[in-house]
């Protein structure tokens, strides 16, 4: 991938989460808006590992790990999955057709881990 392409899925994705969740300034504020972009870069290196090592477990692992962490932090899962569509949907700007679609499968995949748990 692409560092022009992640840094516009990664703004692209945040500006979505804190235009739909306003509360998220309140509760958490700048420091918050700037994990949450340190944190979709992490989501995508972690695709961009999983995708090159060609093993969903790989991610799978990640967001456990991410669900963990992030809960104990109270952000809900819910926001979690949420992160996960809208990066599901920025996906379809990246020019490698079969790197965006082994991403968005890793997603649609770790989205129903989560819906599970």
């Amino acid at each position: 991938m692409k560092t022009i392409e992640k840094e516009k899925i990664v703004h692209e994705v945040v500006e979505g989460i804190y235009e739909a969740y306003p509360f998220l300034w309140e509760k958490f504020g700048q420091n918050g808006r700037e994990r949450t972009t340190e944190d979709n870069y992490h989501h995508l290196n972690h695709l961009e590992t999983t995708y090159q090592l060609n093993d969903l477990t790989f991610f799978l692992d990640y967001t456990e790990w991410l669900e963990r962490v992030l809960t104990s932090r109270n952000v809900g899962t819910d926001l979690i999955i949420d992160n996960y569509q809208r990066l599901h949907h920025a996906a379809q700007e990246l020019e490698d057709e079969e790197e965006r679609c082994a991403y968005q499968r890793y997603l649609t995949k770790a989205i129903q881990h989560l819906q599970q748990s």
